[in-house]
Parts: structure tokens; sequence; C-alpha cells
């Protein structure tokens, strides 16, 4: 494999890793569902209403796993089947992600640990990966391509958030023991803020595409196409006065 080839797929194999991070939590909650295990107030608010929970973890984690491959430049572009097909199956995939998570931080009784400001902080990241959906899929529809792609880069940056809230608690549980209250809620907001910064940047260093111009034509290729028949009328003129002194000094 090329260089260039396997380089594209760095970015990918990252968010596939940061991915696995709750695919392997979501994966313990279902066989947790699935089996006898015992309930407690831990777990009692997804045994009482399983299907929410449950809708969460498989659309997350296969829109996360399944997301990643779009950010593959070259895969994109060599496979645009694949990547319209994966659009149009990750787009469901993500608001039923976002969706699943609004109705849990509004309708499960809250754990111990967290507090009002993180179910406040989950109501608006679900709702801003909704409207960043919503908002791709308007895009692509209005064939706007590069927003297209800047609002579902913003929604996976969203949906992704507890891959990075899993490294930004890490620390704080180590030193302390537990991660509760508003320390709790600030680390969580931390991983989805750095998932956005990380986005944004990334998106304002991509060199901007120029554009195009009535009839598909850029600024650069309308000024060559007005410059060709310039140049033809000078050489014709050129022509013409070099026929005339000719014609001059043969008189």
């Amino acid at each position: 494999m090329p260089t260039s080839s396997k380089r594209e797929w760095l970015v990918p194999a990252g968010l596939i890793a940061l991915s696995a991070i709750p695919v392997i939590a979501g994966t313990f909650r279902i066989t947790e569902l699935t089996s006898d295990t015992a309930v407690t107030p831990e777990n009692a608010r997804f045994f009482a209403s399983p299907t929410p929970v449950l809708v969460h973890i498989v659309s997350s984690a296969v829109y996360c796993l399944f997301g990643a491959l779009q950010f593959a430049r070259g895969f994109r572009r060599r496979r645009p089947d694949w990547h319209r097909i994966a659009g149009r199956i990750l787009i469901p995939l993500g608001l039923a992600s976002a969706l699943s998570g609004l109705w849990m931080a509004s309708f499960y009784d809250r754990p111990a640990q967290d507090n009002e400001l993180l179910t406040g902080i989950r109501l608006i990241a679900g709702a801003a990966m909704v409207g960043c959906l919503i908002l791709g899929f308007t895009s692509i529809r209005q064939r706007k391509i590069v927003g297209h792609r800047a609002w579902m880069a913003r929604a996976y940056a969203i949906g992704l958030g507890a891959g990075t809230q899993a490294l930004t608690n890490a620390p704080w549980i180590l030193l302390t023991g537990e991660s509760t209250g508003t320390p709790r809620a600030l680390l969580m907001l931390a991983g989805w803020l750095i998932n956005i910064a990380v986005v944004e940047w990334a998106l304002r260093r991509r060199p901007r595409q120029p554009r195009r111009a009535a009839g598909g034509r850029t600024p650069q290729t309308r000024a060559a196409g007005l410059s060709r028949p310039t140049a033809s009328r000078s050489a014709q003129g050129s022509e013409t006065r070099a026929r005339l002194v000719s014609d001059s000094g043969a008189g």
C-alpha cells in the first residue's frame, strides 16, 4: 500500500479507536440487560425502560464506527457510491442516537453522580447534534458540498463525545477516586468542546475550493477563456500590419 494511502487511514483509525471506548461500555450494558443481572440503583432505570438505552447504544456504535470511514478522503473519492449509501444510513442512525439520548436525559431518573448542570449540557449537546444533521441533510439537497461536509463533521464530533469524555474523566478519577457533581459535568462538557474545537480547526485549515461562476467555471478558467480571444485578436492585428508593410515595400 502506498504511503499516501496509509496516511489517509490514520484519522479514521484514530476515530475508530476512540469509538471503541463507548462501544465496549455499551456492549457490557446490553449484556447486562439481556442476562440475569441483579437490578441495582445504578441500572434500575435501564431495566424499567430498556428500549431507549438499547436504541442509543446500537445507533451510536454503528454511527461512530462507520462514520469514521467518511473521513478517509481518498477512499471517499474512489468510492463515491459508498459515501452516498453510507450517508443515507448514517443520518438516520445519528438522529436515533441523538434523540434517544435526549429522551434518556429528559425522562430517566438522574444518576446520583449527575446534577442539573450535566442534564442541561446533555440536552444542549443532543439538540445541537440533531440540528447539525438536519443542516447537513439540507445542504446536500441544495448541492452545497462544503457546507454538508462541515455540518456532518460537527454532528460526528458531538456523537463521538462519549469517547473523549472517558479520557477527560480518567485523570480526575485517578486523582480523586470518583467523578460526581459539577466537576463531572465540566469534564463531560470538556469532552464535547475538545471534539468540536478539533473539527473547527480541521475545517479552517483545509484550502477553500474556488467558487464556480455561472456555467460551472471557476474565476481562473473564466479569465483564461477571456484572454484567449484577446490573444487571437492581437495576433491577427500583427499579421495585418505585417502585410501592409510588405505591400507598401513592394509598391
